[in-house]
């Protein structure tokens, strides 16, 4: 009796990986909202032109698709996540031991952060340092860190208006949030002696800064309601918004497709997705939706990609990119370091 038992439970076991199988030929995705657009038109392109059904992509926001990502492998856990910014070593340190090994990193392009407003109002310029010393927790005074005192734009520099202090940004779990953090406040806490040699980036929680969450369309939308806030997301976003809303430039460089490609506007970042190879015998048609990811027609001089908004990789980055998805290349803690 117990044979028989141990028979159907056998049975049912080998049924439910064929279903599971089955199920994942369609490919699974997490991750960035500002990879999302550029994601979510190669998975429509790819579930129109080829025999396999449109990939699923959940907006989960740098962090959290990572977190998804580095659970384990097998069913459950995705294939693919999308992200606004780098994998960080303790990341994939934390993939290891959970036993997602084999992983390529694929660079598809770069994006700026940009700090916007609705056209409404007049354009209002900026510098990183500004933009800390609204956001951060804590501030120089007279030589010592206190709670942000500014409640007012005005009080920071008396060219801005008299206007509340509101920032929407995205929330902790998003990469555009680390990115921010890295390229401004890191940056400009750097400058001043009272924070030592630590990085500092904590973002006050006085209400001046409110977490509009993970999808950059409802910061936006959030900007034509409020005409006094300010926001932070995608550049891509403020060229699809540009009837509604106007940009600042920072450190007096405009964010345009040219002074991101070449990181002279101070908050540029590049972006990627990131497979895990472990599942490509259960899952092998996440290569063929990789490898359109990264084809000429989407990536390469004139690519789609293009007019979503993507600031394109080099030709010379391309090749390299394409090379590291044919070689399978793996990720090594040494290559984020």
């Amino acid at each position: 009796m117990n044979r028989i038992l141990k028979t159907t439970v056998l049975a049912a076991a080998v049924m439910s990986v064929v279903g599971v199988a089955q199920a994942r030929e369609q490919i699974n995705i997490v991750g960035s909202s500002t990879v999302y657009p550029f994601a979510s038109f190669v998975a429509e392109e790819f579930g129109a032109t080829t025999n396999y059904p449109t990939p699923v992509i959940e907006g989960t926001g740098s962090g959290g698709g990572l977190r998804l990502f580095c659970n384990g492998v097998g069913a459950g856990t995705p294939d693919i996540t999308n992200a606004s910014r780098r994998m960080h070593v303790g990341e994939l340190e934390r993939c290891i031991e959970n036993g997602v090994t084999d992983i390529t990193e694929v660079y598809i392009g770069s994006d700026g952060i940009a700090f916007a407003q609705s056209n409404q109002n007049e354009q209002m310029d900026v510098t990183v340092d500004q933009l800390f010393l609204a956001i951060a927790a804590q501030v120089p005074v007279d030589g010592e860190l206190v709670p942000n005192p500014y409640t007012n734009w005005n009080q920071i520099d008396d060219s801005f208006p008299d206007r509340e202090i509101v920032i929407v940004g995205p929330p902790t779990t998003s990469g555009t949030r680390d990115a921010f953090e890295e390229l401004v406040l890191v940056v400009a806490a750097e400058e001043y002696e009272e924070y030592g040699d630590e990085e500092y980036s904590d973002v006050r929680n006085d209400g001046a800064w409110v977490d509009g969450g993970e999808n950059d369309n409802l910061i936006v939308q959030r900007l034509t309601q409020d005409t006094t806030a300010f926001g932070i997301f995608g550049f891509s976003f403020l060229e699809e918004n540009n009837d509604v809303l106007v940009g600042s430039n920072i450190n007096g460089v405009e964010p345009t497709q040219e002074t991101i490609s070449s990181f002279e506007y101070p908050v540029a970042r590049s972006m990627f997705f990131y497979l895990k190879n472990q599942h490509g015998e259960e899952v092998p048609v996440m290569y063929e939706y990789a490898d359109m990811f990264a084809s000429d027609m989407m990536l390469g001089e004139g690519g789609l990609l293009a007019d979503l908004g993507l600031i394109l990789p080099t030709a010379d980055a391309l090749d390299q990119v394409q090379q590291d998805l044919e070689d399978r290349k793996q990720l090594t803690v040494e290559d984020l370091q």
